[in-house]
């Protein structure tokens, strides 16, 4: 008589380590998303791709590079969890590089560099500012859709600062601004980057312990309940557009004085990679949900994306691709995320 055949017993403990994997992977993917994968992967390809893509030299280039994107992806999060977005931050960093520039060019050379770089950021600034008053009082009081709004003023914007250059860019900068802003170093940090790293810890702060960051998670969550709990909706919105506009003001200055010309073509693909890091770091299109620190690694793997490409000697054309693919990647993955959230309560 011959006995039937049992599963050796060293199989359960495999099955069990898997499904524990499985689980713990599942657990990731609903509280953090899909960057922590994309980030992974990322760098794992680009290691075997390049020799040079780990070196300490590349790394640094690579957080230099990613400041910019990375104030203007924070400045997107505050548009985005109140239920918008901004597709004038390109535009905001053009006014701003020219505005900025064109007030320190008019000062001679007899004048303190001090006094010339202080007016000429003040000017950038608050050109900037005037460009999200608009917006949030055209979304919040007048009731236009971000889209529209946001999209008619990028138009207008950009139209503004090839007006007030002819489409030459304006030199005339003090040295000390880029030698400064652009390529200085404080402790062997680049300067725009202890900046960012400043910027991001105050709006993770302000996110995290102040009423106000409560009030656009708020906003973004429900307006009609936050409104019925006191809330004023339409000044949070205001506020969010205003320091969505701040935030890129200060890479549109940053900017200028990397490439010590005031321009306005800079920041033209921008709002995308803003909304692109935003939502691959897990921000909801919908609102209401948004991490600063989650933010700020999401621009950073945009940067690591185009750094890695760059050492592998990918087109930019197919860069162009592979940015919106991954974009449409994570809008799925953000869906796919609230579904499974959703059964049961999501995974414990």
């Amino acid at each position: 008589m011959t006995t039937p055949m049992t599963v050796p017993a060293v199989a359960a403990p495999f099955r069990t380590v898997g499904e524990r994997l499985g689980h713990f992977a599942l657990r990731l993917f609903l509280r953090l998303g899909v960057l922590p994968f994309l980030m992974v992967g990322g760098i794992v390809v680009f290691a075997l791709l390049s020799d040079q893509f780990l070196t300490v030299q590349n790394l640094l280039n690579l957080l230099r590079q990613s400041v910019y994107l990375v104030l203007v992806a924070m400045g997107q999060m505050l548009a985005l969890v109140t239920g918008g977005f901004d597709l004038s931050v390109g535009t905001i960093i053009a006014l701003t590089s020219v505005t900025s520039a064109l007030t320190m060019s008019l000062f001679g050379p007899d004048v303190q560099p001090l006094v010339a770089m202080t007016t000429g950021c003040l000017a950038g600034i608050g050109s900037a500012l005037l460009v999200g008053l608009v917006n949030g009082a055209g979304i919040a009081y007048i009731g236009v859709s971000p889209f529209i709004m946001t999209l008619g003023v990028q138009s207008i914007g950009f139209g503004l600062a090839l007006f007030l250059t002819g489409g030459v860019p304006i030199r005339g900068l003090p040295a000390a601004f880029s030698d400064t802003f652009g390529f200085g170093t404080l402790f062997g940090a680049p300067i725009p980057v202890l900046i960012a790293s400043g910027v991001a810890i105050i709006l993770f702060v302000v996110m995290s312990r102040t009423a106000g960051g409560n009030y656009l998670l708020a906003v973004g969550g429900n307006a009609k309940a936050a409104a019925l709990s006191g809330i004023d909706t339409r000044r949070t919105l205001l506020r969010a557009y205003l320091g969505c506009a701040l935030l890129a003001s200060i890479a549109g200055l940053l900017l200028t004085a990397r490439v010590e010309t005031g321009e306005a073509n800079l920041g033209g693909t921008i709002a995308l990679e803003s909304i692109a890091a935003c939502v691959i770091a897990g921000v909801s299109l919908r609102g209401g949900i948004g991490r600063v620190e989650n933010v700020v690694l999401g621009a950073i793997f945009i940067g690591l994306l185009q750094n890695g490409m760059n050492l592998a000697n990918v087109g930019s054309y197919m860069q162009m691709v592979v940015l919106g693919t991954l974009l449409i990647v994570a809008v799925v993955a953000d869906s796919l995320r609230h579904r499974l959230g959703a059964q049961d309560g999501g995974v414990a």
